[in-house]
């Protein structure tokens, strides 16, 4: 009975931070050196992700009954799992960009927004950009038209503008 004791904070510890979380990737990191390691958790934490290697048993115990649960077809071999709170692409993105570079990174896999993403899908979240990219493309394009527009009417403005100066004098 000790051993469940001292396994429970362990469980505790991944229910938390999976709560709230908007992406959650699966990775496999068998074959990365220390420096590589190091490396990829410099990355991700400079990112705000969380990264940390689990064994598969508590994870399954902490996504049990949870919207996570689909992890668990994912939970073969050794799993590191790189959590993102405040991004749903952040983590994708950086453990893809990362994975090219070192082939030996292998990613299973995870849950986006409460969606169960295979490999394939983890990657083509990757290329999505974050969601501040996504608010700036969106003002400028809403800001596009308008700036257009006005120039448009000070063009006109001038051009009226001009036209009556021009015919005032010959009237008089």
């Amino acid at each position: 009975m000790a051993k469940i004791e001292e396994k429970k904070p362990i469980v505790e510890e991944i229910s938390s931070i999976l709560d709230g979380a908007q992406s959650a990737v699966l990775v496999d990191h068998r074959g990365l050196t220390v420096a590589e390691d190091t490396e990829l958790r410099k990355t991700l934490r400079d990112a705000g992700i969380q990264y940390k290697v689990y064994k598969n048993t508590f994870i399954r115990f902490a996504i049990k009954g949870t919207a996570n649960e689909a992890l668990d077809q994912l939970l073969e071999g050794p799993s590191a799992l790189a959590v993102s709170k405040d991004d749903a692409t952040a983590a994708s993105r950086e453990l893809v960009n990362f994975a090219k570079k070192h082939a030996k990174l292998e990613i299973k896999g995870g849950m986006v927004d409460g969606s169960y993403c295979d490999a394939n899908a983890i990657k083509d979240v990757a290329n999505i950009p974050s969601k501040e990219v996504l608010l700036g493309r969106l003002l400028g394009s809403m800001q596009s038209p308008i700036a257009n527009f006005a120039r448009v009417i000070k063009q006109i403005a001038e051009k009226d503008g001009g036209s009556e100066e021009a015919a005032a004098p010959a009237e008089a």
